[in-house]
């Protein structure tokens, strides 16, 4: 149940913008609970892609995506400073970060009753003393009353590469003009979905992170948060 004493940062803004290394850095110094709402719809991506592996999106009945995301049992943990999310026991960090995970999750986003289902799942992570939230509309919908929000931007191309270069450290051949136009096809949904779009809520912090690397903007968020936030 969602703690009226505890206080709020959100962090939205699209994939590839360093929100979730920016967030993780935040809830450590304030030694604050941190959300990944994005992992909650890849983790019902993947459910939905063990639960039904040869059926698309449009084919699924919207109840039973929306049953899938309501009963996730979904926990975050910090394992050699990164992030590791725990769904029923099992670590699936890795396993969600696919570009095909990255997608399914886009598609199901839009749903409305899989938003409904997961909102007060997500509103549920806010507890004493407070709560680091990542996402997309944390603070336009999620947490609308939040003491600071921030909104972090970069283009597409400039996602690409960053993105481009994790996956090839990781040894996965990838095409960077793919990688470009899945993005800008995932910023397309997600900007224009009916329900909760990509925007920045209209009392956020905008930072363009194009020609920042992650220290800097990791220095200018601490910024606000000591500006904003009571310890």
């Amino acid at each position: 149940m969602t703690d009226s004493k505890a206080q709020v940062i959100c962090l939205d803004g699209p994939s590839g913008v360093g929100k979730g290394t920016i967030c993780l850095a935040v809830a450590r110094d304030l030694d604050w609970h941190i959300l990944d709402s994005g992992s909650l719809y890849r983790i019902t991506a993947l459910q939905v892609l063990r639960q039904f592996p040869d059926s698309g999106t449009d084919s699924i009945k919207v109840t039973q995506l929306a049953e899938i995301a309501k009963n996730l049992s979904v926990t975050y943990t910090e394992k050699d400073g990164q992030l590791m999310i725990v769904l029923d026991g099992e670590d699936v960090t890795q396993s969600i970060r696919t570009e095909q995970m990255g997608a399914k999750a886009s598609e199901i986003a839009a749903i409305p009753e899989v938003r409904t289902a997961l909102l007060q799942r997500q509103r549920a992570f806010l507890q004493p003393p407070g709560l680091v939230a990542d996402g997309r509309d944390m603070g336009t919908v999620v947490f609308p009353d939040a003491e600071l929000k921030i909104y972090l931007t970069a283009s597409a191309e400039e996602r690409a590469q960053r993105r481009y270069k994790q996956l090839k450290e990781k040894g996965i051949d990838v095409n960077l003009a793919s990688l470009v136009e899945e993005l800008r096809q995932r910023d397309e949904r997600d900007m224009n979905r009916k329900t909760a779009p990509l925007k920045p809520a209209s009392d956020a912090i905008i930072i363009d992170t194009t020609t920042l690397d992650i220290e800097q903007v990791t220095k200018e968020v601490m910024f606000w948060v000591n500006q904003r936030i009571t310890r």
